[in-house]
């Protein structure tokens, strides 16, 4: 679907026409209808969130399928969670508590909504990272910023997209490794952790994770284009 088909299939007619000249001032057509569909829910979107990918709809998938060899109902953690997308869909398909983390109180109150869209319970924190979270989980999920900052990347994401959820300092892994060199804490005996990566940092997250990590397994998975997309870190399975 086009994005101007897409704009004339979700917008009422009488906003068509504006939100034809928003495309062509190169606004996301996401952001212009204000809503986005993932996996089997529908979102609220805007400038304070990022637009949720298909990649991020197969680490939802996969992480489901990791979590059915783990005992329920699961405590579950996911570290940045922007619009709420996978703790949303975590917890409608996994019996389970979910905590959603989020630095910014403006995505935050945009997943609040979200989850109140999609008649679910998350509790929402304020938090740098992990600096805010008490407790241990089964599972602990992160699609944080992992874009190098001095990367090259689609005009439309820099301009439009909050910068606060793209860019990442050390290459673009700066929050991998803030993660796994604060997480063991927060970890049951028995545990996962899936991450979302960039298609160049398998090697390097690999890497950390084996030096904070060092009796985990760890394996890296590709996305539906066959580009690695993501590390499943995991212990007593």
């Amino acid at each position: 679907m086009t994005d101007v088909e897409y704009l004339k299939k979700y917008l009422p007619k009488d906003k068509l026409e504006e939100g034809l000249n928003k495309l062509k001032e190169g606004k996301p057509v996401q952001y212009i209808v204000g809503n986005v569909d993932f996996y089997d829910i529908n979102l609220l979107v805007n400038e304070n969130v990022l637009i949720p990918r298909f990649e991020t709809e197969t680490l939802v998938e996969k992480t489901i399928n990791y979590a059915k060899k783990l005992k329920e109902p699961l405590d579950i953690l996911d570290i940045g969670t922007g619009s709420g997308a996978i703790a949303i869909t975590l917890v409608k398909h996994i019996p389970s508590n979910v905590l959603a983390t989020d630095i910014s109180e403006k995505a935050l109150k945009v997943a609040k909504e979200n989850a109140k869209r999609n008649n679910v319970k998350i509790e929402f924190k304020q938090s740098d990272i992990l600096k805010n979270v008490k407790g241990k989980f089964d599972i602990i999920i992160s699609n944080p910023p992992y874009i190098s900052k001095d990367e090259i990347i689609d005009p439309l994401v820099k301009n439009n997209e909050p910068h606060i959820a793209l860019y990442a300092d050390n290459f673009g892994l700066y929050f991998y490794e803030e993660i796994l060199k604060n997480i063991k804490p927060h970890l049951k005996e028995k545990f996962l952790i899936a991450f979302e990566i960039g298609m160049t940092q398998s090697k390097a997250i690999t890497e950390l994770a084996q030096t904070y990590l060092p009796n985990s397994n760890i394996i890296t998975e590709k996305d539906l284009t066959g580009k690695d997309r993501y590390i499943f870190i995991f212990n007593n399975f």
